[in-house]
């Protein structure tokens, strides 16, 4: 093993020194490679993190050197072997993605950095520094060093405010009162600035409508001091415009609900609660606007508040376009006050749209075929910005593979409708700045699935909803439904059915809970809203318990059986989930991103269940989970069909592999390739179990979960292409296993690169 690290780390030098002499070579005579520079400073003793304060001078060092990977120049090398008279598709590809032009001595201009350094000491208070700098020169390599005298720097004894016209003095002067500048402070540009910043916000808050931050200037003071002290004053800059430093209030609102250009000035005026509404017919309720437009006439300006009506307004749904306008109104300006009028033009969007949505289905249960979704929108229906969704499908799928699978085949048709209103429709009222952020909207929606699955069963089912969505901040949703519920009826089942039912108990008892009924509550903390973060993480937590207030009403017909609801079985059961992700976005414009996800799930049966319905267990597998397993095929746990000791009379796996636990682990390394089209390489984890052993798998228990299962998890790892166009991504995976749980233990550490499974999505997989 020595040898073999021996011979690696001799090969290793032996490269980079070979890259290195083929690099010299191409270096012209009267030049030489620069390789960098340093920093040497003389530092007084009264300085503090003069480490940092290295660090930071760093970053305006000039140019940068070319960059190295294991002691080679490959980007140089790349570039070299381009310039070749006819350089091949190879060459030319790898000099795009990591060639580097040549950075020479010649390109430094050392005096130019000398002074930007002894700026920067400057703009953080160690006035009268000093910096030189001197070339190291090699046959054909060069690098600088940058020699500093950091004095102690000028620290500031007293914060004072000049004297300013009214009536802004007395607000400036309240405000420095939480400035941020503790006595003994360093001079520092960088703070000033922000101070500049800070207070030119909080004036716009108070109504200083045309405060600009450049109208604040600071001056230091060293005159009554001899050991490096100062005072600092801030003050306003001559010849600051009059209406500069005067507040100004919001007089007037005219809000244009159905705005258009051509015909604005034909709308008729509604006042209501102290705002003009113009429009020629009318388009939306003033009552249900209002409660979105968070400005008041009488109300000093505030960009606060002008942003939050925007972004409320933006919410409905409804409007394309929110511009809200300011005005002066100069004939009723006086010498302390300034007036506003306020114009909110609200553009819609079209009124009805359909979108239509063609599919081909492929599944790893060997059934195939294509699938139809249409929806119609219709927005502000009742003229109180609601919009209604119907949405109708239509989806055929047959088993493609021979034998006694041949023919079955299932079709589904579903309907349903949506409506969503908003605003909060309750029994009760809440405080108008109880959602300040946003106001909540009520989603109600009825939905009706018939599926018939050939040679097996007709299955009919339909829900109902009715629940609040709202965002608590920019990051943060919540959704709470206080009304959910779900029916199903089982028919039309064949023999060969029934004998599935009655082979597999835990399958038959979670179709008999025909009725579900209960409440859902999620919480959704989502940074991957802001692109431009490098450290980005969601949150998702949702719960979801069923059958408790129904069990108020519930009847037991016969001694020992479950209870029943207008003679429907119903189910009992909390299911809990946990999805947490972390993407690290770097590289030119966070076009590289290794992202990372753990989900979690668990779901107890209780009361009148021993079982979690069919339809809100777990599985595994598949392009959004384990994709190096075929959807729904991974588990429970540890079973293996082929070698269970009973087995479930299955018809072409027409039934999926579920369980009441799931765990769930990935890791993502995305990157671009070239234009639209980006790669990935990528391992996932995963697995479901059952809480409690079906004795229908086997009397081995290889379903249920045990402190082992760390052990029992699916892994798999792959590749993939991802075409994204302008955030629309069709995604391209092909992964294999490298750890199957269904296996002995002895098999199962075994990556399987000849048996790879293939996966085609819309969207990443986390």
């Amino acid at each position: 093993m020595k040898d073999y690290i021996k011979n690696i780390a001799f090969l290793s030098i032996l490269c980079a020194f070979l890259y290195s002499c083929s690099i010299q070579k191409h270096i012209p005579e009267d030049e030489r490679l620069y390789t960098g520079a340093k920093i040497e400073m003389e530092v007084d003793s009264t300085v503090k993190n003069a480490s940092k304060l290295k660090q930071d001078l760093r970053t305006v060092l000039r140019p940068a050197p070319n960059s190295k990977f294991l002691g080679s120049y490959l980007g140089l090398y790349y570039y070299y072997k381009n310039q070749k008279e006819n350089p091949n598709f190879i060459n030319r590809w790898l000099y795009k993605k990591l060639g580097q032009k040549p950075v020479y001595q010649s390109d430094v201009n050392a005096l130019e950095v000398q002074e930007i350094l002894r700026n920067r000491l400057e703009n953080y208070g160690f006035f009268y520094s000093s910096a030189t700098s001197s070339f190291i020169e090699k046959e054909k390599k060069a690098s600088v060093t940058y020699s500093l005298k950091v004095p102690a720097p000028y620290k500031m004894a007293n914060y004072k405010i000049d004297s300013m016209v009214s009536p802004i003095y007395t607000v400036i002067k309240e405000l420095t009162k939480e400035t941020p500048f503790p006595k003994n402070m360093r001079f520092d540009l960088a703070n000033l600035k922000l101070e500049r910043q800070r207070l030119d916000l909080e004036l716009k808050k108070k109504g200083y409508y045309n405060f600009n931050p450049s109208f604040l200037i600071f001056e230091a003071d060293t005159n009554q001091y001899k050991n490096k002290k100062f005072d600092l004053f801030l003050k306003l800059k001559a010849k600051v415009p009059k209406i500069a430093t005067v507040p100004y209030q919001i007089k007037k609102i005219n809000i244009y609900p159905d705005f258009d250009l051509k015909d604005s000035l034909k709308a008729k005026k509604v006042r209501h609660k102290n705002k003009s509404y113009y429009q020629d017919s009318l388009f939306f309720k003033p009552a249900y606007l209002d409660e979105f437009i968070t400005l008041k006439e009488g109300d000093l300006y505030n960009p606060i508040t002008s942003k939050n009506t925007a972004r409320r307004l933006s919410s409905i749904g409804v409007y394309k376009y929110v511009n809200i306008q300011y005005k002066e109104l100069d004939s009723l300006q006086t010498d302390s006050l300034g007036v506003l009028e306020a114009n909110i033009f609200l553009s819609p969007l079209t009124k009805r749209a359909v979108r239509a949505e063609l599919q081909a289905v492929t599944k790893s249960n060997n059934f195939a075929g294509p699938k139809l979704a249409l929806t119609y929108s219709n927005r502000n229906v009742f003229k109180g910005g609601e919009t209604l969704n119907i949405s109708t499908n239509i989806g055929y799928e047959t088993q493609i593979s021979s034998g006694d699978n041949l023919g079955l085949s299932s079709l589904e048709l579903g309907l349903k409708s949506e409506l969503i209103f908003p605003r909060v429709i309750a029994p009760f009222s809440f405080n108008e700045d109880f959602f300040e952020y946003s106001i909540p909207k009520t989603k109600t929606s009825l939905g009706i699935t018939y599926l018939n699955r050939s040679k097996l069963y007709t299955l009919l089912s339909g829900s109902a909803l009715f629940g609040y969505v709202w965002n608590a901040n920019k990051y943060t949703t919540y959704e709470l439904n206080p009304i959910s519920v779900n029916y199903t009826r089982l028919s039309n089942t064949t023999e060969e059915f029934q004998q599935i039912l009655e082979d597999n108990s835990f399958l038959k008892r979670s179709f008999e809970q025909q009725f579900i009924s209960g409440l859902t509550f999620s919480f959704t903390y989502n940074e991957m809203l802001n692109s431009s973060k490098i450290h980005q993480f969601y949150i998702n937590a949702t719960l979801d318990v069923a059958g408790n207030s129904i069990s108020l009403f519930g009847k037991q017909n016969t001694a020992g059986a479950p209870k029943e609801f207008l003679g429907l079985q119903y189910a009992q059961y909390a299911k809990a989930d946990f999805d947490a992700r972390y993407h690290y976005n770097f590289g030119k414009s966070n076009e590289q991103t290794i992202a990372t996800r753990l989900f979690a799930g668990y779901g107890l049966a209780y009361g009148n269940s021993d079982v979690v319905p069919f339809v809100k267990q777990y599985f595994s597998g598949g392009p959004y989970s384990v994709r190096a397993f075929s959807t729904r095929s991974l588990g429970p746990g540890t079973y293996n069909e082929n070698t269970a000791t009973t087995q479930p009379n299955n018809t072409g796996n027409f039934f999926d592999k579920t369980g009441n636990i799931r765990l769930e682990a990935n890791v993502e390394y995305r990157f671009p390739l070239f234009s639209f089209f980006k790669g990935a390489v990528f391992a996932d984890a995963g697995n479901v179990w059952n809480s409690v052993a079906n004795p229908d798998f086997g009397n081995d228990g290889k379903d249920k979960i045990t402190s082992n299962f760390i052990n029992e998890l699916g892994m798999g790892a792959g590749f993939g292409l991802r075409v994204d166009v302008q955030g629309f991504v069709i995604r391209f995976d092909l992964a294999a296993p490298f750890h199957d749980p269904s296996l002995e233990e002895v098999k199962r550490w075994d990556f399987k690169i000849d048996e790879p499974v293939f996966n085609f999505a819309i969207g990443y997989s986390f």
